[in-house]
């Protein structure tokens, strides 16, 4: 980010327990980074203004609400045209049930999660998809069966460590 405080150890602890825990007290904060409260609020409302923290929310447990349908999608598109991949992005990010969309390299061009109510669901969404005009020329469903692993966080210790 340009203009963005270059971030220490402290700052990416403080990240890394405000993605796991939004909700934590900003003394049971500090006392986890190893601060005292004033300096560790001090640190927090500068990452927020830095824009290094964007939001606050809740993670829900879907299953409780009722049946859901996971698909992976590989979506490879009729033409490598610049505005072609524009449009298909504009559209895709209006679609609600597509939760990520990555544009990715080999064999297709991106590759789509979809979130539906069910097998029926999701196929109305692609025939949907199909009927726009938005370049797609093939596409592959995988059905999730199982998710034995879903991280609601990322492993912010690791990746950003500062080097010594």
């Amino acid at each position: 980010m340009n203009g963005a405080p270059k971030l220490d150890r402290l700052d990416i602890r403080i990240i890394s327990h405000l993605q796991r825990n939004g909700r934590i007290s900003n003394v049971n904060l500090a006392d986890a980074v190893g601060l005292s409260p004033s300096p560790c609020l001090t640190r927090v409302k500068r990452l927020e203004k830095a824009g290094y923290i964007i939001d606050y929310g809740a993670h829900i447990q879907l299953e409780k609400l009722g049946t859901i349908q996971r698909v992976f999608t590989q979506i490879t598109l009729k033409d490598h045209r610049p505005d072609h991949f524009a449009q298909f992005e504009a559209y895709i990010r209006k679609v609600d049930e597509v939760q990520e969309c990555h544009l990715v390299s080999g064999g297709f061009d991106y590759q789509l999660i979809f979130l539906t109510r069910n097998v029926v669901h999701y196929q109305e969404v692609m025939e949907n998809l199909l009927d726009q005009n938005i370049f797609i020329d093939k596409y592959f469903s995988y059905i999730v069966i199982k998710s034995p692993i879903v991280k609601k966080y990322y492993p912010i210790d690791n990746l950003f460590a500062p080097e010594n």
